[in-house]
Formats: structure tokens, C-alpha cells, sequence
């Protein structure tokens, strides 16, 4: 009986000389591919055919490569053996042994229960009447079937010949599709690392798996290789090859790797040696990239195409890795000053807030005092510089363990420790003179300040409460600072609160228009209006004026607002003609944001031409402060008003500090007292000496008079002895509804007046 398995070489004609593997058993095992043969298994239960077929094939070579045979006597030794033998290509196999059917049954526990699925397998018989029919044979996944009297040498050897070369096929298919399932997964793997030095190391460890090798070796990008620049810029090493890390590679670092990679860039091509391999990655924008690693073996031909492939896959991932990379510090850091910017100080912010940081943490905002005038006058360029200028100082000035920020034109942040983050420290920075350009330039800041430990909230409401704190700072004075405090929060959240609840009142029509009248003091006859916002919750709240409208100018929302309303009273006038009233006057009042507005001039002649109101029957009202601000400028628009036939008040006048001189100037036609002096005529001991001068003032300049706030009958004698005209107030009518309104113009104002 021969041995369980024949060796290969030794297979000679003359059967003595058999040389058996299991008589070295100090040799070390090896595969049958690194051993550069084929392995044939003979099933069959008669020991000549084993030996005819050793004979007949034992000393030929097939696709240049020997054939070593495995023997196996029966089905179940067959099953054992092939438990542990690897790299079996063919199976000669008798359909005939301890049953009829024992071969086909070893077929199916060979391709079902073992997954042998690239073995060939030749079935032979001794008894042609037990051959399987075409349906076993397809079912089975037999490869070819014979009987052993037709096999003579010439035909077995065709025929195994024939199942070696398709089993090497299957086994070069199945190792480029596990080698491009490798490829793909290897791209996957690689593509979740952040960053090019982590690419560029999980590379290195890819390219070891894809050998089946430990990784070791190093990869190198060359910058501009177009314009003849040699420099090897290591990015990653593996293995042995560690102490070259981030630098450059030269001949006198390792001269070996260095020809070797400059030949794969020279050649532009992947460069195969005994014991090494370079790869070279076509990069874009004048960079290439390549890599060496050592290697136990030189490459086969599919380790060469699977190569091929993952340098492809790699050079256009560098490539995005790089992108990546780029993109992520444009998205994080200011390009100027190379600092962290807004959206990366808020993720700092948040993992301080999280941390055991937070309660010894400050943030500080820095805003640079009149920047702008110095970007201004001594030119961009030259700002940029002061910028970095500025930047490298807190840097370096106020320690490693502090985080510095830009997250503005000129507002930078500082976030650490208190005891290094606070306002001495930071601005004694800007005591010193800034050396720019040769120039000594004197800067000044102001900061706002949150202490984190006692902040609740993100890190995007740690920057907003620093935020509101700078601006109060702003608002006290130049070159200080201001600790936000959770009132200040309180107060800001209660306005942004107020402005949505505002738009959205707007929206759903709880805002509307309510009219007190004007009278004549002698005759009680009403003689105009004044229109008035109100609003109204759906609960039945009233919002007072005083808290709403400076939400509406603060947002912006007072420009739709302020529209809506002198439409809406010039709407009402035209009704009030209508119903016989020729001679009212409609009083809108215009905030100082609404009359700023570029379009407002516009938004009026619209409004008049919309509704048909007459413009001498509209009379608009400024406030003291406003006229007296800018007041050049205010001088032309209300030159511009007038020309539309509109006429104007001043409002709440004597609350404020006008100048005389202006106030001629100006092309007003009446002057309203405010209700804080009305209110003395009767309730102070300086009486009605304010409302005397303003009356008599009115009077000299040609100017109508009106008191506001009248509410009871004394004030109303008194403000007519003293030569006032007209008045409104409780004393004579509530603010009241457009309808209402109407009603008591009709019944009671003749009534008063009789």
C-alpha cells in the first residue's frame, strides 16, 4: 500500500526510490505553492491504482510543476485526510468503495461540509454499470468522469492536466476577488481615518495585509516634482523604519530607499525587487506620492495586479485625505492667523463646560478699539500684520495651557484658567506698543468676560453671554471690560423672548390701531387724532407700548410695523372724510429706526397714494432727542417731507436739550407738551413754568402748541389761560378703536363741545 502522501520529486519509474515527506520530520512544513507543486489525491480501495496512477504521472511535470499525490483508501479515510491537507487541486476518485454510491457521497461532503469549492474532482469506476447519471453528475459538482479502462497513461494525463489548468484558474479568479474584496474593504478602513499622517501609516498597514506581510517600510510625498525638486518628505513609517519619522529623506539618511523611491517617481510606476517593493501614487496639484516596504518574497503576478488596483484607489485617497484636511482647517481655524476660529472655540467650549475645567475656566472676549479706523488710514495689509501682531502676543504672553481664538474682524478670544484669564493680565498685553512694519502702533481693548463655573448653558451660550457682556462694556467705555452676570442673561433672554412673541403677534393680527383724539381747548370740538399701537394677547393682555416698541427697533421689525400703522391711520382719515369729518387731522408717530431707513421717504408717498389720504390732513411725529441728533441731516429729509404736503411735530418736547438755533431751522409746524409737564401745572411748585415757556416759545416761532396727558379740568383751564390751543387726554377721551372712534365723533364729542 503506498504511502499516505508521495513526494514529488522523487517519483520515478522504479518504485524503490520513493522518497516519503514523513521521513524528515524536522523539515518544516510548506505550502504547496511555495513548494512550486501540485497535489493530487487518489481515492480509490485498490491499491494498484494508486500505484498505476503514481506510476503513470509521478515523473511528468504539468504547467511546470510536479504533481505530489495523496492517498486515501476508503471514503472515511478520505474525510479525515482532508480535514488537514492543504491545496489539494485534484481528486481521483473511485465512485465504487465501501458502498455503490460511497464516492458520490464524499462529492457532496467535500463541496457542502468541508466548502472545497476550487478542488477538481475526476471520478473513476471499475464498473461502468455503476456510473452516475448526468443529473448526479451536475448535482454532485463533478468535474469529469471516466472509466478506469479508458484511462490509459496519455488519457489520464490529458485529463488531469485539463482539471490542474482549470483549477488554477479558479484559484487566480478567487484570489483577485479576495484580493479586491481585501482592496475594497483596505479603502474603507483607510477612508475612516482623520487626518494625512494617519492615512498615510494606515496605508503602510494595508499594504502588509494585502502581502500577507508585516508592514514595514515608510511613504514619502514629493512636492513639485514638475519643477525638478527632490525633496522626500517622509508622512509615515512602519516597523523598522520608525526613526525616520517627519523629515526629509535624503541619500545620506538611507540611501538604499532613497534610489529606490526616486526611480519609482522617475518611472512613474509601481518597481518590484527581490526583497522590496516601491508604489507609487500619482498625486494632483505637483504632488506624487510613494511608499517602500520590505518584503519576505517578491511578488506574484496577482500580488502585482492587486497592487495595481490599491495604488489607484490610494493616490485618489490622498488626494481627498489632503482636500479633507485643508477643508477641515478652513472650516476651523482663521486663515490669517492660524487660530482656532468661531466654530472650533464653540467645541472647545463645550468640552471645557463638560469638564472638571469648568470651574476654574473664564472666556474672554477682546475686541480691539477703533481697529477700524487704523485698517482704515494705514491700509488692509498693513491691519492684517496688526492683526497677527495681536494674535502672537496672547499667544505667547499669556501661557501654553490658554486657548487664543478669532473669532471676528478684530474680536479675539482668550479661554483658560482665571488665574491667567482675566483683565489685568489682558490688558496690561496692550500697554505696550505693537511693532508693525516699523511702525509703533498704540492699541487699546475692551473685554467681556464670563467665569464658566458659574455658567449654565453650551458653549455657544458661554460665547453669547460673553458677548452681551462686551457689549455692555462697550457701552460704559472704551479700553475696559464687564463680568456677565445671569441678570444680564435674564434681561436678554426676556428681549429676545419679547421679539418673537412680537413677530409672531404681528403675523396673527393681535397688534392694532387705537386713535386719541385732539381737541380744541375753547371749543371742546374735536379737531384730530393721534395713532397709537396697541397689542393684545389671544389671553386678553395688554403689552404695553413702552416695552414692545424698543424690541421693534431693536430688531428691525418697527420698519413692517411702523408702515402698517401709517397706513392703516391714513386709511382711517380717508374713512373719517367720508363720514363728513374734511377738516381732522391724523397725528402717525415715526421712531427715530423708521425714519433712519433709507426707503422711508418712499414708504410715505406710497402710503398717501395708496389710501388717497390727503397730505395736509397727516401731520408726523418726531421726537425731541431725535431732531436734535444729526440734526444737518434731519434738516434735509424733513425739507423732503414737507414737499409732500405732510406736516411735523416734535413730540414730548422739553424733555430734551434743543438748541434754539436748530430748532428755526427746522421745518416744523408744531410743538407738543409732554405730559410730565402738564402734570406739574397742578402737582409741583415750579407749576406751569414749563409749559409757559414751551406755549410762549411756540408763539414767538410761529409754531403750534398742543399739551398731551390732560386729566382733569384744572389743567385744562390753566393750559388755556396760558395761551395753549389744543390738548388731549383722559380728561376728554381714551385711545379707542377705529369704529369707536367714529361713533364718538358722531354722538359724544357734540355732546362735550355743547
Amino acid at each position: 500500500m503506498p504511502p499516505p502522501v508521495t513526494h514529488l520529486e522523487q517519483a520515478k519509474d522504479d518504485q524503490d526510490d520513493l522518497v516519503f515527506l514523513d521521513e524528515h520530520p524536522g523539515t518544516p512544513a510548506l505550502s504547496s505553492s511555495a513548494r512550486n507543486v501540485w497535489r493530487v489525491m487518489i481515492i480509490d480501495d485498490d491499491e494498484d491504482v494508486h500505484s498505476t496512477t503514481t506510476f503513470a504521472l509521478g515523473n511528468l511535470d504539468m504547467q511546470q510543476r510536479p504533481l505530489e499525490f495523496v492517498h486515501a483508501y476508503s471514503a472515511g479515510q478520505a474525510r479525515e485526510l482532508l480535514k488537514h491537507e492543504q491545496e489539494i487541486a485534484v481528486i481521483l476518485l473511485d465512485v465504487v468503495m465501501e458502498q455503490d454510491d460511497a464516492g458520490l457521497h464524499l462529492v457532496r461532503y467535500i463541496r457542502e461540509t468541508l466548502k472545497l469549492h476550487d478542488v477538481r474532482i475526476i471520478l473513476r469506476t471499475g464498473q461502468p454499470g455503476y456510473a452516475p447519471e448526468i443529473d448526479a453528475i451536475r448535482d454532485f459538482d463533478i468535474n469529469d468522469y471516466k472509466t478506469k479502462s479508458e484511462l490509459t497513461r496519455i488519457k489520464l494525463f490529458t485529463t488531469v492536466t485539463a482539471a490542474i489548468r482549470s483549477y488554477e484558474q479558479i484559484r487566480k479568479i478567487n484570489d483577485s476577488r479576495r484580493g479586491l474584496t481585501q482592496i475594497v474593504h483596505a479603502s474603507t478602513q483607510l477612508m475612516s481615518l482623520h487626518g494625512v499622517q494617519n492615512f498615510a501609516a494606515g496605508v503602510l498597514a494595508q499594504i502588509g495585509d494585502l502581502l500577507g506581510c508585516d508592514a514595514n517600510g515608510v511613504l514619502c510625498v514629493q512636492e513639485c516634482p514638475d519643477d525638478g525638486c527632490h525633496e522626500l518628505m517622509v508622512m509615515a513609517t512602519a516597523g523598522t523604519f520608525r526613526h525616520l519619522d517627519n523629515i526629509t529623506l535624503t541619500v545620506r539618511e538611507d540611501q538604499r530607499i532613497h534610489d529606490a523611491l526616486e526611480l519609482a517617481l522617475a518611472q512613474r510606476r509601481n518597481v518590484y525587487g527581490p526583497d522590496y517593493i516601491t508604489l507609487y501614487f500619482a498625486g494632483k496639484a505637483s504632488r506624487d506620492f510613494v511608499a517602500f516596504l520590505e518584503v519576505r518574497r517578491a511578488p506574484t503576478e496577482i500580488d502585482e495586479r492587486l497592487l495595481e488596483v490599491f495604488c489607484s484607489n490610494v493616490a485618489v485617497g490622498l488626494d481627498n485625505v489632503e482636500l479633507v484636511s485643508h477643508l477641515h482647517n478652513a472650516a476651523f481655524y482663521d486663515q490669517l492667523c492660524k487660530l482656532p476660529n468661531r466654530t472650533r472655540l464653540v467645541e472647545i467650549l463645550d468640552a471645557t463646560v463638560a469638564g472638571p475645567a469648568r470651574e476654574e475656566a473664564t472666556l474672554s472676549l477682546v475686541d480691539l478699539d477703533h481697529f477700524a479706523e487704523t485698517n482704515d488710514a494705514l491700509g488692509h495689509q498693513f491691519g492684517d500684520m496688526l492683526l497677527i501682531g495681536v494674535a502672537n502676543r496672547l499667544q505667547t504672553e499669556l501661557g501654553e495651557h490658554v486657548t487664543v481664538a478669532r473669532i471676528g474682524g478684530d474680536i479675539f478670544c482668550v479661554l483658560g484658567d482665571s488665574a491667567q484669564v482675566n483683565p489685568g493680565n489682558i490688558l496690561a498685553l496692550f500697554q505696550r506698543a505693537f511693532s508693525i512694519d516699523g511702525q509703533d502702533v498704540q492699541l487699546s481693548a475692551t473685554l467681556g468676560l464670563v467665569r464658566l463655573g458659574e455658567h449654565e448653558g453650551s458653549g455657544a451660550d458661554a460665547l453669547k453671554d460673553a458677548d452681551i457682556a462686551l457689549k455692555r462694556a462697550k457701552s460704559q467705555q472704551r479700553a475696559g471690560h464687564f463680568y456677565f452676570s445671569r441678570s444680564m442673561g435674564v434681561e436678554i433672554r426676556e428681549r429676545v423672548r419679547m421679539m418673537h412673541a412680537l413677530r409672531t403677534a404681528f403675523g396673527q393680527n393681535q397688534l392694532f390701531v387705537v386713535y386719541q383724539p385732539q381737541l380744541d381747548l375753547a371749543t371742546r370740538r374735536p379737531v384730530g387724532a393721534e395713532a397709537l399701537l396697541r397689542w393684545q394677547t389671544p389671553d386678553g393682555k395688554f403689552i404695553s407700548p413702552d416695552r414692545f416698541i424698543p424690541i421693534a427697533e431693536y430688531s428691525g421689525l418697527i420698519i413692517d410695523l411702523g408702515e402698517w400703522v401709517m397706513r392703516t391711520a391714513c386709511r382711517e382719515l380717508v374713512d373719517l372724510r367720508k363720514a363728513g369729518h374734511e377738516d381732522f387731522m391724523m397725528s402717525i408717530n415715526v421712531s427715530q429706526v423708521q425714519f433712519r431707513h433709507p426707503l422711508f421717504l418712499d414708504m410715505l408717498k406710497r402710503a398717501l397714494e395708496d389710501t388717497g389720504a390727503p397730505p395736509q390732513n397727516i401731520e408726523l411725529e418726531i421726537t425731541e432727542s431725535m431732531a436734535m441728533e444729526e440734526p444737518d441731516l434731519l434738516i434735509k429729509m424733513l425739507g423732503q417731507i414737507k414737499q409732500t404736503g405732510v406736516s411735523i411735530a416734535i413730540d414730548d418736547f422739553g424733555t430734551g436739550f434743543s438748541s434754539l438755533s436748530y430748532l428755526q431751522r427746522l421745518q416744523i409746524d408744531r410743538l407738543k407738551i409732554d405730559r410730565a409737564f402738564v402734570t406739574e401745572i397742578t402737582g409741583s411748585a415750579r407749576g406751569s413754568s414749563i409749559a409757559e415757556m414751551v406755549i410762549q416759545l411756540g408763539r414767538n416761532l410761529g409754531l403750534a402748541v398742543i399739551a398731551e396727558g390732560v386729566e382733569d379740568e384744572r389743567q385744562a383751564q390753566i393750559l388755556q389761560s396760558l395761551g395753549c390751543p389744543l390738548a388731549q387726554g383722559f380728561l376728554f377721551a381714551r385711545p379707542m378703536t377705529a369704529s369707536a372712534l367714529n361713533g364718538w365723533l358722531n354722538n359724544d364729542a357734540l355732546e362735550g363741545a355743547a
